[in-house]
């Protein structure tokens, strides 16, 4: 994707998610959302969805990732926003860094009071089986990055019934 420092490691499952990334997303408790970053293309500003979501939390950053229809990366302070997103030179769309998304704005500012896994499991099985959205719950309200099949998507207000909660820290 021509990110400077992404290198996903993507696992599959919530177990093997909260193997490696429970401790930290859960540690992350109690620390401010000072910031954020998503690709946008510049020539019309619309989200590229396949590349990380950047959360900054007092200094802490988190970059999640969803991939195929089950795997996702979580990674810690590794992907530079300030550089220049390269290898795109040949592609009529030129994607950038950008500080700008209504639902994440909403929680700019506010404190973390918990993480949690969540695992989509509906009464019917259906492609979504399975896959792992994270959760970040503030006092203002709750804002989660889940699978949007093949790629992330960001929702906002209280998750879908059929999503499992796996509670970290607890």
């Amino acid at each position: 994707m021509g990110i400077s420092g992404f290198e996903p490691s993507f696992l599959i499952g919530v177990d093997a998610i909260r193997q490696a990334h429970g401790s930290r997303l859960a540690a992350l408790a109690g620390r401010r959302l000072t910031g954020f970053a998503l690709v946008r293309f510049a020539e019309d500003g619309d989200w590229f969805a396949d590349c990380p979501v950047v959360l900054d939390f007092d200094g802490i950053q988190v970059e999640v990732c969803h991939w195929k229809l089950d795997e996702l990366s979580i990674g810690w302070d590794t992907i530079d926003t300030t550089a220049t997103i390269t290898g795109w030179e040949s592609s009529e769309l030129t994607p950038r860094w950008s500080h700008s998304d209504e639902r994440l704005e909403l929680c700019v500012g506010h404190e973390l009071r918990e993480v949690t896994l969540l695992e989509w499991q509906p009464a019917d099985r259906d492609l979504a089986a399975g896959t792992v959205a994270v959760e970040f719950t503030f006092a203002s309200g709750s804002l989660r990055i889940v699978n949007g099949l093949d790629e992330n998507s960001i929702e906002v207000g209280a998750a879908h019934p059929n999503y499992v909660q796996h509670r970290l820290g607890h």
